[in-house]
C-alpha cells in the first residue's frame, strides 16, 4: 500500500471505532432509559390503590 492508502485505511479505521463508540453509549441510554421507566411506572402502580365500590 502507498501512504495515502494506508492514511485512508486508519481513517477508516477510526471512523469505524467511532462509530462503535457512539452505538454502544447510544444504547447504554437506551437501556437506562427503560430501566429508569420500568422503575418509576412500577412505583407508581405499588403506590395506586384501587378503590372498591
Amino acid at each position: 500500500m502507498t501512504d495515502k492508502e494506508e492514511a485512508v485505511a486508519r481513517e477508516r479505521d477510526e471512523i469505524a471505532a467511532r462509530v462503535a463508540s457512539f452505538r454502544a453509549t447510544q444504547q447504554k441510554f437506551e437501556r437506562d432509559r427503560q430501566e429508569y421507566y420500568a422503575n418509576t411506572l412500577g412505583n407508581a402502580w405499588s403506590g395506586f390503590q384501587r378503590k372498591t365500590v
